[in-house]
């Protein structure tokens, strides 16, 4: 085995320890780049096929599989358990009123500060109230 199999075997451990360690997809592509240089490699084929082949194979199996990956790797929306109470209606505790930055809701037997989806609209104590959104850690509810 020449020295370039011995790298091509380097970078193959390297890419795939750091996948290993890192939460997401980033190295796997290299390591398939360098384990077909590595088999160039053993077949004695030229320096230069094999850094074409790494290239190559790398970007083609990155541009084959990243899409998909992603597709199901998608993080951007945090799902949390109070996305359940989006459509609940709840029971107006204290007054709400955005001028006042004032108001409280019981959902479900949870106490939450609350605003009105209307800016302008005052819902008075006592009334029933739905959830039309969460902003932060209020409520946005509509009369």
């Amino acid at each position: 085995m020449d020295y370039m199999a011995w790298i091509w075997l380097a970078v193959i451990v390297l890419a795939v320890t750091i996948e290993a360690v890192s939460p997401q997809l980033v190295s796997i592509w290299f390591a398939v780049g360098a384990l077909a240089s590595l088999v160039a490699s053993m077949l004695v084929w030229p320096l230069w096929v094999q850094l074409l082949l790494f290239v190559g194979i790398t970007l083609l199996s990155v541009l084959l599989t990243r899409p998909l990956v992603k597709k199901r790797l998608d993080t951007r929306t945090v799902q949390t358990n109070s996305d359940r109470y989006v459509g609940m209606q709840g029971i107006v505790l204290q007054t709400i009123d955005n001028t006042q930055g004032v108001g409280q809701v019981k959902v479900q037997g949870s106490i939450w500060t609350a605003r009105s989806e209307q800016a302008d609209r005052k819902i008075p104590e006592n009334a029933v109230v739905t959830v039309v959104r969460i902003e932060g850690a209020k409520l946005i509810v509509r009369l």
